[in-house]
């Protein structure tokens, strides 16, 4: 065999890693003529493509980390540096690896990498805590671009839209009410509707018009949710018509609204995992944030995963329900709008009058508006 097919042979034993050798025998690195070099290049990738067959386990890898990231370091480019440490995080879980100088600028942008840093972030050396918060701060600012004017519009198009008002302009005319409440007065012959009363959309409003509490389960299932929560928490603060509170909780409840100016600095307040005892929060944000029972809305965000008193839960929605709050629960708020919650407690909500939805960000701002003009 002549060098050049030796060499090629070498680049494609490489790439494939040593269960290549499973299949032949004659593509060992010794019979190829690997060097020293190329041995350790082959342990490099295969501690992230291999077969996750080794000994010792995740302590192990640990223990090795060092010595891979320096090896790493000397056999690739940053590029390529980058897209092997995120394949490790992702495939070997060593989630430490999202820190490294070569690893953070280079991951892509998401809500995702997000959950991740908070999720890690007690992980975080010293070095890459300023890029780890500028990183989430950009995320947070895409996805609070992307949403603001969607919310401004539905929101306050539901205040002017929620009462009527006498001030008289074409351009305020409820016309649907206005046929509907003329109907008697239609002329079959001309085929032309006499109004006897023209009915005109209130065109101003006033400062909180309405309150809106956020009461978001910060159990490690929910994080994709909190992120969206806070960025949907932030926008509505911004709006004068609603004066909007958050809190925060999994066993323990934490008032968030000083920080919703700041959703960043919110997130990073947030503490993911933990129990759930969304009864206890419930009945805080009841005796604590509730004002104005009949123009309130509540928005409940969990999975609905209850290690609280369950029958409790139930009594506390109804109570909300019968003193006129407009319920929502909100059983995860992603970008997919997908859902695993409990279906037997989403049920026991639904049937005392709070619809349950998993739905995204801007189908949420949709539930808002629309219970707003209900």
């Amino acid at each position: 065999m002549s060098p050049e097919d030796l060499a090629a042979l070498l680049r494609w034993r490489l790439a494939l890693g040593p269960t290549a050798e499973r299949t032949t025998s004659q593509v060992t690195l010794d019979k190829l003529g690997a060097t020293a070099e190329d041995v350790e290049v082959d342990r490099v990738l295969d501690f992230v493509y291999g077969d996750g067959e080794k000994k010792g386990g995740k302590r192990a890898a640990r223990a090795y980390l060092p010595e891979w990231l320096g090896a790493l370091r000397g056999f690739f480019r940053h590029d390529v540096i980058a897209m092997i440490q995120e394949d490790a995080i992702q495939r070997r879980e060593l989630t430490e690896l999202l820190f490294e100088p070569e690893t953070l600028p280079f991951l892509e942008r998401n809500v995702e990498l997000v959950t991740t840093i908070l999720a890690a972030r007690s992980l975080v050396p010293d070095r890459a805590k300023e890029l780890a918060r500028r990183i989430v701060g950009e995320v947070v600012d895409g996805l609070r671009a992307k949403l603001a004017t969607t919310a401004r519009a539905a929101i306050l198009g539901a205040v002017r839209r929620d009462q009527h008002a006498p001030l008289r302009s074409l351009r305020n005319v409820d016309w649907h009410k206005t046929i509907r409440g003329n109907l008697r007065g239609w002329d079959p012959q001309r085929r032309r509707l006499i109004a006897e009363r023209l009915y005109f959309w209130k065109n101003q409003r006033r400062r909180h018009e309405w309150d809106v509490t956020l009461v978001v389960d910060q159990s490690g299932s929910m994080a994709e949710s909190i992120v969206y929560a806070a960025v949907i928490g932030a926008i509505f603060a911004s709006l004068d018509v609603m004066r909007t509170r958050m809190i925060l909780f999994d066993e323990e409840i934490v008032d968030v609204t000083p920080l919703l100016g700041d959703p960043v600095e919110l997130l990073f307040a947030s503490q993911l995992g933990g129990g759930t005892d969304i009864d206890r929060a419930v009945a805080y944000a009841r005796a604590n944030l509730i004002e104005r029972p009949e123009r309130t809305l509540f928005v409940l965000i969990s999975d609905l995963y209850e290690n609280g008193d369950r029958a409790s839960l139930v009594a506390r929605m109804r109570e909300l329900v019968e003193s006129k709050v407009k319920c929502l629960g909100v059983l995860a708020l992603t970008d997919g709008g997908r859902a695993a919650y409990d279906h037997e407690m989403a049920a026991a909500l639904t049937q005392i009058g709070v619809p349950c939805v998993a739905c995204t960000p801007r189908l949420l701002i949709d539930h808002v508006a629309r219970l707003m003009r209900a």
